[in-house]
């Protein structure tokens, strides 16, 4: 399946649309799923159809609860990409 993952020329051109990740808690927690995994992750459920809670954690994208908040966490950037008009 990793040939279906986001290229490193496409994700060059997402990386900078996307919003910087938030700083890290001084308590800690667990550390913040990679954003082009997380891209991986949520493109891999939206290509196969399963369920967010069926996203294998063995492919690495995360949980499906990670990649759809980080979905809802990008709204427009993605899309304004995708658009031709975008460059």
């Amino acid at each position: 399946m990793r040939d279906k993952e986001v290229s490193a020329a496409l994700w060059e051109k997402l990386e900078g649309l996307l919003p910087e990740a938030p700083r890290r808690s001084a308590q800690g927690g667990r550390p913040r799923v990679d954003d082009r995994r997380a891209l991986n992750g949520i493109l891999f459920v939206l290509r196969t159809g399963i369920g967010w809670e069926h996203l294998p954690q063995e492919l690495g994208y995360g949980s499906g609860m990670t990649c759809w908040r980080r979905l809802r966490a990008w709204p427009g950037q993605l899309h304004e990409a995708r658009s031709p008009t975008s460059g």
